[in-house]
């Protein structure tokens, strides 16, 4: 194989000049159209291949070339016919392109741009849609991938495209972006990790938005955009109408309804924090997670920040809990051999071995240890929670996939993709086969705010029998097209796609749809009423990702299936080809008929590099630190091995962040001590806090109180940080029944120079 980001002949570079992506937002669905600009300089025709990635959930619904003044739009083809025609053609001397998606992996295509003659330029165009995800602040998170880094394939195994992805540190062509927002409730602001050019609107009501980057950007990390609707947090509904020359009654014939929900839990069960729950963090510990979180200066490690974010969740747990912790990397190791409950003693056997976890494992093998957890027997009412920590890049998403899905009804699954380029396949996928929520964490994102934010739903009630009760017109029926809801969280976005099957065409009446479902042994329904009149200007993308979400379906029952499996194949090459949408069965093939003149000797073949982020030590920016390790990596040290100088290390790092600091103090039950580390937090000296204890008050109670007014009083802004060392904190004090606790908070307000209120703790 050519390794990618390799010259010319001539030491000219790859033939790709520029990418140019024209983003068209339309509430919480986003159309992208990428046109690749390309220039054979050899002097002979050539083939190129470029691997890429955009977002596992999204649908790729268009792809065109354009030759001098010619366009060619490609068509979706049964992948095998669609390689026999390319090889067909370029071996006749015409100019032929293939786009297929990875077997392996749903979030990386291949781009085979065949016998450019020399001289030749060629422009080829890609349009996919995809839905937004909700973040924690109710902003919609837009991602265009750039990062696509080498992904571990097991020894043994066939990763097929993902095994063509090769890194280049210096990426030659540059890219143009635009977004055209619009929204059914005014833009707030749009805000980017890149420099934007500033946001203009377009209409009075603020309703329809242009932004773009700023000139001369490289295309060597992701583009995140993060779009800020006023009062987002609500339902919504979109009626599409269908194509008209379609016959009635088939996918694309019909209107398709998608529908956005915003579950609302009653305050009274998601008043308490439950204390039941067996939590398994599971940690890459390969060598990429040696690489900074970023580029910048005073970039934390990934595996530091990893570090940081198991020490805040080991003090958040709650206590009557049961937890383990694994590390895993070309072979796989946990703390315990089973799960323990979480007591004082077993949470600070844990902190030590956190303390001594590094990126020293090889590559990485998630499949293994993933198995090795689902045969541990569940332990009686305590549902496992499982937390994934990766930088997401392995070969064999599929198969890990699978037996997520197969273990879904003894866990739930939570994922945090740790830097630019985790695979969204991996991380989106494992969460949504394993009921959960998916993260990621990219650029100057902290890890900690996020992974709680996931602890929270861990905590939430787990949802039972969901279903759904439609209502509309007599003569109109509902055709469910998206996987049936098998998870709900308190404020977290559900969407719902579903056919309408009409005989009359009135569009003046409303429809309802139900969701129910058992909540605690509570039963909970939230119904939405929708307009039925459709929306004809959507660009057919409502009824795409509805194919898509039905392919999916498919894709997954296909890949357990072992008597039907050809019926099944034919359904996806039917469907696909129906509705425009590609999948892992179909190709998108386009050919331009040249010469004539058949090819005389092999190709050039030259592969275009895919941008990978540069693995840098966070004190020396300029320097390599670390790459991916190589298929066959050695067993390296790893944490049971370490010296014994470092076991005996002492379980509280040196930290210089006064609020990690102060957590890392708590006691699993959730007071504090009152030690010259806790008074140093507060800006004291040990003496001058105890001088100043009210009489007949513990000096734990008085430790745990003034640690609970320093959090409300300088921390407010991190409280999704610290939330549930807090709410541990206020139970314990409610457990001592102190006499004189007004008093307490008032001396506490005074020394530390803040004016919490009493109701404000919680207290």
């Amino acid at each position: 194989m050519v390794n990618c980001g390799l010259l010319t002949v001539k030491h000219e570079p790859i033939p790709l000049k520029s990418i140019e992506v024209d983003l068209q937002v339309q509430g919480h669905v986003a159309t992208v159209s990428s046109t690749l600009q390309y220039a054979n300089e050899e002097n002979s025709p050539l083939e190129a291949l470029f691997v890429f990635p955009i977002p596992a959930e999204a649908v790729l619904c268009h792809f065109s070339a354009k030759i001098a003044d010619q366009e060619i739009v490609g068509k979706l083809q049964e992948k095998d016919k669609a390689k026999e025609e390319y090889d067909d053609a370029i071996a006749s001397g015409d100019q032929a392109f293939l786009l297929e998606e990875s077997e392996e992996s749903e979030d990386v295509f291949k781009l085979s741009v065949g016998s450019l003659p020399a001289g030749q330029s060629a422009a080829v165009t890609f349009v996919y849609v995809t839905e937004l995800s909700v973040q924690a602040d109710h902003s919609l998170r837009f991602c265009l991938p750039a990062v696509l880094n080498p992904r571990y394939s097991p020894p043994g195994t066939d990763s097929g495209v993902v095994s063509e992805i090769t890194s280049s540190a210096s990426i030659p062509y540059s890219l143009s972006f635009t977004a055209n927002v619009s929204s059914p409730n005014p833009i707030a602001k749009v805000e980017s990790k890149c420099a934007l050019e500033p946001l203009v609107f377009l209409n009075a009501d603020q309703t329809m938005a242009k932004v773009s980057l700023c000139a001369d950007h490289k295309f060597d990390r992701d583009v995140e955009l993060y779009l800020y609707y006023e009062n987002a947090h609500q339902p919504t509904a979109i009626v599409e109408a269908g194509v008209s020359t379609a016959k009635p009654g088939t996918l694309m014939g019909d209107p398709v309804v998608l529908l956005s929900l915003y579950p609302e839990f009653p305050e009274a069960v998601m008043s308490s924090v439950s204390s039941c729950g067996e939590f398994v963090f599971v940690m890459d510990r390969s060598g990429s997670m040696g690489c900074a979180m970023h580029n910048g200066r005073g970039a934390q490690l990934r595996i530091e920040s990893a570090r940081d974010t198991l020490l805040l969740l080991l003090k958040s747990l709650p206590m009557g809990c049961y937890f383990n912790i694994y590390g895993f990397g070309s072979h796989y190791e946990s703390f315990f051999p089973m799960s323990v409950e979480y007591t004082q003693k077993t949470m600070e056997e844990a902190l030590k071995r956190v303390k001594e976890i590094g990126a020293n494992m090889g590559g990485t093998e998630i499949l293994e240890p993933l198995k090795h957890i689902y045969n541990q027997q569940c332990i009686p009412n305590h549902p496992r929670q499982l937390f994934v920590f990766t930088d997401g890049e392995v070969g064999n998403t599929k198969a890990v996939l699978s037996l997520v899905k197969d273990n879904a009804e003894s866990h739930r699954c939570f994922t945090f993709g740790i830097g630019e380029g985790a695979s969204t396949a991996l991380i989106t996928g494992m969460a949504r086969n394993g009921c959960g929520h998916a993260q990621f964490i990219t650029g100057s994102d902290r890890m900690q705010p996020k992974v709680m934010q996931s602890l929270r739903y861990a905590l939430q009630p787990a949802v039972d029998d969901i279903s759904e009760v439609w209502t509309v017109p007599a003569g109109m029926s509902t055709n469910r097209l998206s996987q049936p809801l098998n998870v709900l969280f308190q404020g977290q976005r559900a969407l719902i796609y579903a056919q309408l099957n009409r005989e009359s065409q009135s569009s003046d009446s409303e429809g309802t749809v139900t969701v129910k479902y058992r909540l605690a042994g509570q039963e909970v329904s939230n119904t939405l009423s929708f307009p039925l009149k459709p929306v004809e200007s959507t660009g057919l993308s409502i009824h795409r990702l509805a194919a898509r979400s039905l392919i999916r379906s498919l894709e997954q029952e296909w890949q357990t299936e072992r008597g039907n499996r050809e019926a099944l194949k034919a359904r996806v090459v039917e469907l696909s080809v129906e509705s425009g949408v590609s999948s892992s069965h179909t190709a998108f093939i386009a050919v331009h008929k040249g010469s004539g003149e058949a090819v005389k000797g092999p190709l050039l073949q030259r592969r275009v590099p895919a941008p990978r982020r540069m693995c840098l030590k966070a004190a020396m920016p300029m320097a390599l630190c670390c790459s991916r390790a190589p298929r066959k990596a050695p067993r390296r040290m790893c944490a049971s091995r370490l010296p014994r100088s470092v076991e005996s290390v002492d379980i509280l790092p040196k930290i210089e962040d006064h609020l990690l600091q102060l957590i890392s103090l708590q006691k699993a039950s959730g007071c504090w001590d009152m030690d010259g580390a806790l008074a140093q937090v507060f800006g004291r000296t040990e003496e001058e806090v105890v001088k100043q204890t009210p009489a007949q008050v513990e000096k734990g109670v008085w430790a745990t109180v003034l640690a609970l007014i320093w959090l409300h009083g300088f921390k407010m802004d991190d409280q999704v940080e610290w939330q549930f060392v807090a709410i541990k904190a206020t139970e314990w004090i409610r457990e001592q029944k102190v006499a004189n606790l007004s008093e307490c908070v008032c001396v506490g307000n005074a020394l530390l120079g803040c004016q919490v209120k009493e109701e404000a703790l919680g207290l």
